[in-house]
């Protein structure tokens, strides 16, 4: 592995696994600890848990689009600065309104898009898919930590040893990005995993793309609404003995889930199964709230339900990304990932927001009735997602010496398994989507070769 990975890809890895962990660490806990805070009601609890979420989802993308004007590492310091300001605030709040403050601020620092920018600007581009799957990674991680340590460090430290812990994981994002990773040559557009404003009416106009950021919304708000519930009723279950703290039953919980999920992805990766797979896990979302809302306080059937619907939220949450990237043309595909992440995380705002209202008037009995609606409306908009498009980008080094691109295209577009061509002349790339069935490798690179 190259030496730039250990100052590039792995240090700007751990900044998106430090915002994400400080925003996940608060899901298992804080509709518990938040009832402690002066003026907090349930729907007020609710709105602080999902907050965080609208002022992602609202800036996200502005600031991707900010970095391209006056640089990454400006706009990726004030977005850790945000997030270091909302921690801080976080340790000293006493009130639901301080407290819902303190969760705009640190989903005010939006950089996840700026990250992706900065990845690509560092990393080779024959590189950057592998660099992609790490972050991937490294955030599917990061929520399965979170699960894990917020429990156990609430148990000791309250709300406010999260939010310590928080502003010291802004703070070290701070001293790698400023001591360890380096500053880019050049920082230029990157089609692949950046947002084009003039791309946006197309990628909307997507039947296929936003059957997906349906999804995602779904997924992240049933996950919301169901993480509002499920600290007040294993809270329950310590009153009654059948646990002693939260952390033992998230521990197995993720790894079980987790392990059980990677035959699922194979299968739908190996055998082109990804629709059928998709599907049934949509309905086992849904069947599992509905199951939640009768037998939630029952220990065994809390424990089995939960671990069902982790499954299927994992499947999901590995497959929603890898459809978007596939579905998306070359042109397209970091318009289409920036909207796919906006919508992620406006389903966290709608999903606290709701489940809080939900809690105030019909209890925990109403959030997974809700859910379990909302899980079938989106298995009938998951029915006519377009089958089984298995295509991927390939990024091919752009010619050093003058030639015919209207025949290079055409050239490339005659070899087995290529769907798309783009040359990219600004960023000195050419973008190739293929089958991976189909595509013989090399192929492209030997008509590179035999340019006169």
């Amino acid at each position: 592995m190259k030496h730039s990975w250990f100052n590039s890809v792995f240090p700007i890895a751990a900044i998106f696994s430090f915002r994400m962990l400080g925003l996940f660490m608060l899901i298992p806990v804080f509709t518990v600890l938040a009832a402690q805070l002066e003026g907090a009601t349930p729907a007020l609890i609710g709105f602080a848990l999902g907050i965080y979420g609208l002022s992602q989802g609202v800036l996200q993308i502005p600031f991707g689009m900010l970095s391209d004007r006056f640089g990454r590492k400006p706009i990726l310091t004030l977005g850790l600065l945000l997030f270091a300001c909302g921690s801080l605030l976080g340790i000293f709040s006493h009130s639901i309104y301080t407290m819902i403050i303190a969760r705009t601020l640190q989903g005010a620092g939006a950089i996840g898009s700026v990250l992706i920018a900065l990845l690509a600007d560092l990393t080779p581009d024959q590189q950057r898919t592998k660099a992609m799957a790490v972050i991937g990674m490294t955030i599917g991680l990061s929520f399965g930590l979170a699960m894990v340590l917020s429990p156990a460090i609430t148990n000791y430290y309250g709300l406010a040893g999260i939010f310590f812990l928080t502003t010291f994981l802004a703070l070290s994002g701070l001293f790698l990005l400023h001591f360890v990773i380096p500053t880019p040559k050049q920082e230029r557009f990157h089609i692949d995993s950046e947002a084009n404003p003039s791309l946006f009416k197309t990628v909307i106009k997507n039947k296929h793309l936003q059957r997906l950021n349906t999804g995602i919304f779904f997924q992240h708000l049933i996950l919301t609404a169901t993480f509002y519930a499920v600290p007040i009723l294993l809270q329950e279950q310590i009153r009654q003995g059948q646990l002693t703290e939260q952390w033992l039953f998230y521990l197995p919980l993720m790894f079980f889930s987790f392990v059980f999920m990677v035959p699922f992805i194979l299968l739908a990766e190996k055998k082109q199964q990804m629709k059928t797979i998709f599907l049934l896990s949509v309905l086992v979302i849904g069947l599992a709230q509905l199951l939640l809302a009768f037998f939630h306080q029952q220990w065994f059937s809390l424990c089995a339900l939960m671990f069902f619907y982790f499954l299927a939220f994992n499947v999901l949450e590995a497959a929603l990304p890898s459809l978007v990237s596939k579905q998306a043309g070359a042109t397209s595909k970091g318009t289409a990932m920036g909207i796919y992440s906006s919508s992620q995380f406006l389903g966290i705002f709608v999903g606290g927001f709701t489940a809080g209202l939900l809690y105030q008037y019909f209890g925990s009995i109403g959030i997974f009735i809700i859910n379990a609606f909302l899980g079938l409306i989106w298995l009938l908009i998951a029915f006519f997602m377009k089958p089984n498009v298995y295509l991927s980008t390939l990024i091919l080094n752009y010619p050093e010496i003058p030639f015919d691109k209207k025949s290079l295209v055409s050239n490339l577009k005659l070899l087995k398994g290529i769907k798309d061509v783009l040359i990219a002349q600004d960023e000195k790339v050419i973008y190739l989507r293929i089958d991976r069935e189909k595509y013989v490798e090399g192929s492209a690179d030997k008509i590179l070769q035999q340019l006169p």
